[in-house]
């Protein structure tokens, strides 16, 4: 193998190959790199356009497309075309429920706090599989474009993002083939693609208004020294450039006359107002009526009118804007600079109303499309240490974390984190009555704890006794910048505290890390594989421990045969659960949770009526 060096400073490997820098959007994603000339670069390859939809398609034989192609088959066939993962990446079922009728794709329902999937045929998909599957189209296009390979990637996230979504990302660029240097919010890229915070001596407050396809958010952030802080974000996540196409799509349908449920039927016509709609709205940056036909249906807008239909849309962002400054606690005068982020900003109102909001011109010089990319590709370069004009501060060089259900490592400082710093995730019981909980700390960069190197264990003792998944334990990490580590467990609902104090340096040579970092990379491909094959196996435990109380507790209010087909299908999950066949065993317990769904709501609704039994309802 070929001996690859690391800068200790920055936990990043040092070869010549390039650090790219990647914007995963919701609706399109791009990739950018520095060029020998130091400037900053979106790869358009092989003419297909800088812009790659992020959307992925998968066809009856088992094959995959991502971006453009896959794009055309959103109408075609839609329950097996996956668009907007970002939304569903690091969410559970609760997180997204009310969103449901805004996927076409089947998201699958198991009402619990466990992270989505896509069910696509008979084959289960995370979302930190799809994003991988768009990051990797992503690499595979860089590596093409630049005649070299990547292996290296800045990834940008929107702030508000959480810990959980941070950490699916970084999973989804390890699956991608991709070592991950650092997740870095959307608006501090665009702020260094404008050159914004790149001198240390600079104290600025910027605003930085982010208008995408599907979404909106407006972040305000302070930077000082260098060091990027959020001080609020705000926005929609179901607002954007799209509500402006239907604006004029549904103002061609009154004009028209046209029929609505005729249209629901006729989905190719629908297409095309769409796209027709898209088309107007961005002729009105360089025109002022649009008049076009599509058969005998007349397209006529003026720009007068786009911007009535839209105005509503456009407060709202503004309203964002107001209350992500009360948030910060600021006003207008304390804003230096706005920059304009996302495709739809190109949009004269947008601009000209977020002029007026925040009173002052704003940045739209750079590419709105690309700026984020851009940033990106600067903070890689900065990582690669190719920009001695700025001081990167201390980082971890390895990740750490603790041991979760099934031998996992579950990462809660990722490498690359400047310190200091503190981060923490809430963890829960998996058995009834459990009131002991180990916690074992480790660090390193592979999937499975026992590749890592341990660090602490210690017992979290005085849970309270309560059914599986009621405790609410917190697990915080603080890392100061002395390199020591603090591990703090508390339970929330008892207030039963813990921690431990550990120096996670201690003991461990430059060399070992190199080591433990060439391994992550090299097995990167198949810890990912066997990571969500053990997660699968432990939410098939889950579900055969929660069937099999279920039919102890209520079996009297099932019938006999139905008590009988529970253990059937129990018995077939808990058959194929060291099969190790990650879509099998989350077919079985899917099948379970399908037929066990409508007993468990009899039994809801039999146990409000006794309830309610002599009660009267007013």
């Amino acid at each position: 193998m070929a001996k690859v060096s690391i800068n200790l400073a920055t936990g990043s490997i040092q070869k010549e190959d390039i650090i790219v820098g990647i914007d995963l959007g919701t609706t399109n994603s791009l990739v950018a790199f520095i060029d020998p000339d130091k400037t900053p670069k979106v790869i358009n390859d092989t003419g297909k356009g800088v812009l790659v939809p992020s959307v992925v398609h998968f066809d009856t034989a088992g094959g995959i497309t991502v971006g453009n192609e896959a794009k055309n088959y959103l109408i075609t066939d839609p329950q097996n075309t996956i668009f907007s993962v970002k939304r569903l990446l690091g969410r559970s079922y609760n997180d997204i429920q009310n969103y449901q009728d805004f996927f076409s794709y089947k998201v699958i329902d198991d009402n619990t706090e466990s992270l989505v999937k896509v069910k696509v045929g008979d084959r289960f998909y995370t979302p930190i599989e799809l994003s991988g599957l768009i990051l990797k189209e992503l690499k595979d296009r860089a590596e093409h474009a630049l005649k070299t390979p990547v292996t290296r990637a800045v990834i940008t996230v929107p702030a508000y993002f959480n810990d959980s979504q941070r950490q699916a990302t970084r999973d989804a660029g390890k699956l991608a083939g991709l070592d991950v240097l650092r997740i870095v919010n959307e608006p501090t890229a665009a702020s260094l693609a404008y050159g914004i915070g790149l001198n240390p001596e600079e104290t600025k407050t910027v605003a930085v208004y982010d208008l995408g396809g599907g979404t909106f958010d407006v972040s305000i952030l302070q930077i000082q020294n260098g060091i990027f802080e959020v001080l609020s974000t705000n926005g929609d996540t179901f607002l954007g450039g799209d509500d402006f196409d239907r604006a004029i799509l549904e103002y061609w349908i009154e004009k028209n006359g046209l029929n609505q449920a005729e249209l629901t039927q006729n989905r190719e016509l629908t297409q095309q107002l769409r796209l027709k709609a898209e088309e107007a709205k961005k002729a009105f940056t360089h025109q002022s009526l649009f008049n076009e036909k599509i058969g005998d249906i007349w397209c006529t807008i003026d720009r007068n009118t786009f911007e009535e239909l839209i105005t509503p849309k456009v407060q709202q962002t503004i309203t964002a804007c107001s209350n992500a400054l009360k948030d910060a606690d600021l006003t207008i005068a304390d804003i230096d600079e706005v920059i304009m982020v996302g495709g739809s900003t190109r949009t004269a109102l947008v601009k000209s109303k977020v002029a007026e909001f925040f009173g002052r011109p704003v940045h739209n010089e750079v590419n709105p499309d690309e700026v984020v990319a851009l940033g990106a590709a600067i903070q890689a370069d900065i990582l690669a240490g190719n920009r001695t004009d700025i001081l990167l501060l201390d980082v971890t060089p390895l990740s750490l974390g603790i041991e979760t259900m099934g031998g996992l490592m579950d990462v809660i400082i990722p490498r690359n984190s400047k310190i200091p710093t503190k981060a923490g995730r809430q963890y829960t019981t998996s058995i009834d009555g459990q009131v002991n909980m180990k916690i074992s700390v480790y660090q390193g960069e592979r999937d499975l704890v026992k590749e890592n190197r341990k660090l602490a264990e210690f017992d979290l003792k005085g849970i309270p006794a309560m059914p599986a998944g009621f405790p609410k334990v917190d697990i915080n990490f603080l890392l100061n910048a002395d390199g020591i580590l603090t591990v703090q467990a508390i339970e929330l609902r008892s207030g039963t505290k813990q921690e431990v104090e550990v120096k996670p340096a201690y003991g461990i040579t430059d060399d070992q890390v190199e080591q433990m970092l060439m391994d992550s990379i090299t097995h990167a491909q198949d810890d990912v594989q066997q990571r969500m094959a053990i997660e699968a196996r432990t939410e098939g435990e889950q579900m055969v421990y929660q069937a099999e109380r279920f039919v102890e507790k209520h079996g009297a209010l099932l019938s006999v045969a139905e008590v009988a087909e529970t253990h059937q299908y129990v018995q077939a999950l808990k058959e194929v659960l060291t099969s190790g066949d990650k879509d099998l065993i989350l077919k079985k317990v899917d099948d379970l949770n399908n037929l066990t769904r409508p007993y468990a709501e009899r039994v809801m609704d039999q146990a409000i009526g006794t309830a309610m039994k002599g009660k009267s309802v007013e």
